[in-house]
Parts: structure tokens; C-alpha cells; sequence
């Protein structure tokens, strides 16, 4: 399946992924032509980009014209026409919607923030995503200075960032993962405890937040406390999660449950982006990256991902 937005008649080309519907080899990399930016955009060559389990799924589907690639770092090499964000060769990290596995991409100046010298552009590609949701999501469950949080499905990207940024503000985190190696780096970054089943955890938790769906969701909310609050912000197991209203009157009563997306917030992109790429350079934040090679290997890295075969964060770099 070639998406319609190829075509590359009279055009300049580039180098690009594009997805094929095809399970075994859900993207190839396809002649495309370069984007050309809206006047409040700009247009980034593509150092390195980051890969999401999440966009592994969509994937399986994707719908006609989609370009997957959310977060990228790079060089602006096109000032936005409308005289917007950074001018000249600046390096970036940027969160554009989509388009980003390519040599180049058109990038809102509202989803981009500058990258000094002493953040790489491996450590930049690593943010966007994963740092914007526990940055947010941590805002979301408000003040977190001396509270116990229940955090599952905690070693992927958000999870690590979760963690570190969470324990840093005060709280002592109980990190749920699949095993021992999966949990090591999380007692490094100030875990209190790590276990590898909702059913070890001790509660009870005056947060709990929950990106596991199916029978954890249940798992984790008898462990909360009277009058606290689940934020649900992933499904990672695609499982369907049941309650029973009754559960709440065995110890969570009247607590609160949230859906939470990281796009709704009041905060800019760009000011969140750039309080990650700060965060980072003072050694404040530390991007867990699992693993980093050649953009030629997106394929093998994508099912990896999608088997949870990676810790952290995995990152392509562009020859």
C-alpha cells in the first residue's frame, strides 16, 4: 500500500518510511516528496527519531495518506515563512504529528524546542512523546510531594520518566514491571519499590496510574486508597478493562477515575519540550534509551518494540 501523498512528479524527493499494512514488514523506505511547510512551520533534516509502541499498533491499520514519525531532533534548515520560532541552522527537537521517520519534516514552531550542545540528538529524539505524557500526566495528578503512587506498565519511556520526575518531586513510587531486568534502572532513577505483578504491590497508593488495561486496571484501584485517584492512560495489553461498582466499597471509596490524554493540556508544546531539553541538560532527566541504531534497521526495531523486547526508549539515527 503506497500512500497518495507520494506522488513525486516535478517534486524534490526524499528518503522517507512509509507503512504498508503488511504485519511482517510494517513499513519500507519509498522515494516521497519533501514537505513543504505551512508558513508557521519549519523544515527539519532528520537526525534521529524515536519509535513509540503505540505507533507500532497503528501500524496494523494505517489509514490512507499517514506517514508515521513523531518525535524527531534535528537541524532546521527552513525558517518558518511567518518569521515564528528558531531562524537559520538550529538544532531542535520536535513533535509534528506525524511524517517524522524521513530525511526531512515540516514541524509546527509551536511543537519544537531548541537543543543546546550538551543534549544529543539521540538523548532530543527520546523526549517528545514519553516526556510530554509524564510530564503532563504528573501535572494531572497534582501535588505529589509525600504521596504513594502505584505506577504499571512502568519500563517503557513514559514510565522511566514518570518515575524519575515523580521521586525528584517528593513521591515514593511503587513501579510495576514484567521482571527483574525490565525493573533495574527504575531503583536507580528513585523507585521505592519494584515489583512484577499488581498482585505484589502494597497499597494502599494515593494515585495509581494505570497504562495496563485489562484485569490490572481492577488490580490496581483495590490497592488505592479511600478517596484517591486512577488516571488511565494507556491500554498496553489491548485487553478491555471491567469494574465492579461494588469494588469501591472494599477500600477505595469515593475515589476518582480519569482518562488522560497527553495532547489535552493547557501548556504549548513547545514550553513543555523545552522544559524536558533543560531538565536533560542539567542532569536532572535522563532519558532511558534502550536501544540506538541505523534508520536501516526500523523494521527489526519496531517488532522488538511491539514484544516489549526493549527497555526504555529505541532510537534511529539517520546516516
Amino acid at each position: 500500500m503506497v500512500p497518495e501523498d507520494t506522488a513525486i512528479e516535478g517534486k524534490i524527493t526524499m528518503k522517507a518510511f512509509i507503512p504498508t499494512g503488511d504485519p511482517s514488514e510494517p513499513v519500507v523506505l519509498a522515494d516521497v516528496a519533501e514537505p513543504t511547510p505551512r508558513p508557521d512551520e519549519v523544515l527539519v533534516k532528520v537526525e534521529a527519531f524515536s519509535v513509540n509502541r503505540g505507533e507500532t499498533f497503528k501500524l496494523e491499520k494505517p489509514a490512507s495518506g499517514d506517514r508515521p514519525g513523531k518525535d524527531i531532533a534535528g537541524l532546521v534548515v527552513q525558517s518558518a515563512a511567518d518569521g515564528s520560532g528558531p531562524s537559520g541552522v538550529t538544532r531542535v527537537v520536535g513533535h509534528p504529528m506525524g511524517g517524522g521517520w524521513a530525511e526531512y519534516v515540516a514541524v509546527p514552531t509551536d511543537a519544537l524546542a531548541e537543543l543546546p550542545d550538551s543534549v544529543s540528538a539521540v538523548q532530543g529524539a527520546a523526549l517528545p512523546l514519553a516526556g510530554l505524557t509524564a510530564l503532563r500526566l504528573l501535572r494531572a495528578a497534582g501535588p505529589v510531594l509525600g504521596r504513594r503512587i502505584l505506577l504499571t506498565g512502568a519500563s517503557g519511556g513514559v514510565g522511566h520518566f514518570v518515575t524519575e520526575l515523580a521521586t525528584a518531586a517528593g513521591a515514593q513510587v511503587t513501579a510495576v514491571t514484567r521482571n527483574a531486568e525490565r525493573g533495574a534502572r527504575l531503583a536507580e532513577l528513585g523507585a521505592t519499590d519494584v515489583v512484577h505483578h499488581v498482585t505484589d504491590a502494597q497499597g494502599p497508593y494515593d494515585i495509581v496510574l494505570e497504562s495496563t488495561g485489562g484485569p490490572a486496571l481492577s488490580l490496581a484501584l483495590a490497592r488505592l486508597a479511600r478517596r484517591g485517584t486512577v488516571i488511565w492512560f494507556g491500554q498496553a495489553s489491548r485487553m478491555p478493562a471491567t469494574l465492579d461498582f461494588f469494588d469501591f466499597f472494599t477500600g477505595p471509596e469515593s475515589a476518582s477515575i480519569r482518562h488522560f490524554h497527553y495532547l489535552d493540556a493547557d501548556r504549548r508544546l513547545d514550553e513543555d519540550l523545552a522544559t524536558l531539553v533543560r531538565l536533560t541538560a542539567e542532569g536532572r532527566l535522563h532519558p532511558e534509551i534502550g536501544r540506538v541504531t541505523d534508520w536501516a534497521d526500523t523494521t527489526t526495531v519496531l517488532a522488538a518494540l511491539r514484544d516489549r523486547r526493549i527497555r526504555g526508549k529505541a532510537v534511529l539515527t539517520l546516516s
